[in-house]
């Protein structure tokens, strides 16, 4: 086993071992993948302050998101089709996030079912609400996590129409893998992931298949969700959806100031300043760019959280200090999954949580809380001077 350090060590076991469709998956955005390119590249325009001879004995990392105790500010985000990097993917994040002590968020888009996360686990979850034009279906997704104890829920704005993933469309990207001789080919190079999944039953979309009408089985997640994603969303049915679920709702994928005002309307607990990895809206803004905006607009009326763009746990601190109350992890933990599975998210926690803290001790802070601008030299412009 090579020396694991950091979340690229992680990345670059994963894609050794995953196959080629879901590797590409996971690290890829939409179009030219401009924003998907600037969501991390625009944290490195962010310098930090040292400071000394502070005393830096009893550190915390410890915190709360949308008032539940949290080991250090970081989520994991929901991310579709986590069960085909590796078997039972989702059973497995949650499992490593249940004990680190952070919040996992399951995707509807999940492999593993929310019955089946909330037979494995012992803490609540969180979960991600897609809105679909099937109304009765939506309820009883609703009421399923209702069931299953979950204690908020994640609804995703930004993704009414499906963005084009170009590497996506040319994998011919399916669940389970349609067996074509170039897929076939790469996957007989990935024995380790192929044993795990002729392991496990869990194969397909499973809080859609069986569950929704006249859906027995489905393949493809793009025609499905094509037909399926309701274009109508507006912030009436917002409104609505909140009421439905009477519990802690997190809004993800505001990434302009006004959209951060309609969210405060409503009455979300929480916002997620987010563009989905930079997998829907090629060109728009880093997540990181667009938070110092919607904090002057909201900051002190919402709790906001971010997502898009988080590698280490520097990126994590320079979040915090910009003013987010909390942070989430896609690819970083996906990273960590499919070069090890459970133990791989245990070690991408373990990476963040150490670089957050020692970065922490170095910029002279000692309480995660108490990060504020004043750790950061932000260059002039940074959130932009657009005409």
């Amino acid at each position: 086993m090579p020396v694991i350090t950091n979340i690229e060590d992680l990345r670059r076991i994963y894609k050794r071992r995953a196959p080629k469709m879901f590797y590409d998956y996971a690290e890829s955005g939409s179009w030219t993948e401009q924003t998907f390119r600037e969501n991390t590249s625009d944290f490195e325009k962010l310098y930090l302050r040292q400071r000394v001879a502070v005393d830096m004995e009893g550190r915390s990392t410890a915190s709360q998101m949308v008032g539940q105790d949290v080991a250090m500010p970081v989520a994991l985000a929901p991310v579709g089709m986590t069960g085909m990097q590796c078997a039972d993917g989702e059973i497995k994040a949650a499992r490593a996030a249940e004990k680190f002590g952070v919040p996992f968020t399951l995707s509807t888009m999940s492999i593993c079912s929310i019955e089946d996360v909330a037979e494995h686990t012992t803490a609540p979850f969180w979960f991600q609400l897609y809105v679909m034009r099937d109304e009765d279906y939506v309820a009883r997704l609703i009421q399923r996590a209702k069931d299953a104890k979950c204690s908020a829920m994640v609804l995703t704005l930004d993704l009414q129409i499906l963005g084009q993933r170009h590497k996506d469309l040319k994998n011919g990207l399916s669940t389970p893998p349609k067996p074509t001789p170039k897929t076939l080919l790469n996957l007989s190079t990935k024995w380790r992931w192929g044993m795990g999944m002729l392991g496990t039953k869990r194969r397909q979309f499973g809080n859609i298949v069986g569950h929704a009408n006249d859906v027995a089985d489905m393949s493809s997640l793009m025609d499905w969700t094509a037909k399926q994603f309701d274009p109508q969303l507006d912030w009436e049915k917002v409104k609505e959806y909140k009421r439905q679920w009477g519990g802690k709702m997190i809004l993800k994928g505001i990434l302009d100031a006004e959209d951060a005002k309609m969210a405060l309307q409503v009455g979300a607990d929480a916002i997620i300043v987010s563009n989905h990895g930079g997998r829907q809206l090629d060109g728009a803004l880093s997540a990181i760019r667009a938070l110092p905006a919607i904090m002057d607009a909201v900051g002190d009326k919402i709790e906001v959280h971010l997502d898009s763009g988080i590698r280490s746990g520097q990126d994590v601190l320079k979040a915090l200090a910009l003013g987010a109350k909390g942070t989430y992890i896609g690819r970083a933990f996906v990273y960590g999954l499919g070069a090890m599975g459970e133990e791989g998210v245990t070690k991408s926690l373990e990476i963040l949580h150490r670089e957050l803290d020692i970065t922490m001790a170095l910029c002279g802070r000692k309480d995660v809380r108490d990060l504020d601008r004043d750790v950061l030299l932000v260059p002039k412009g940074f959130s932009g001077d657009w005409e």
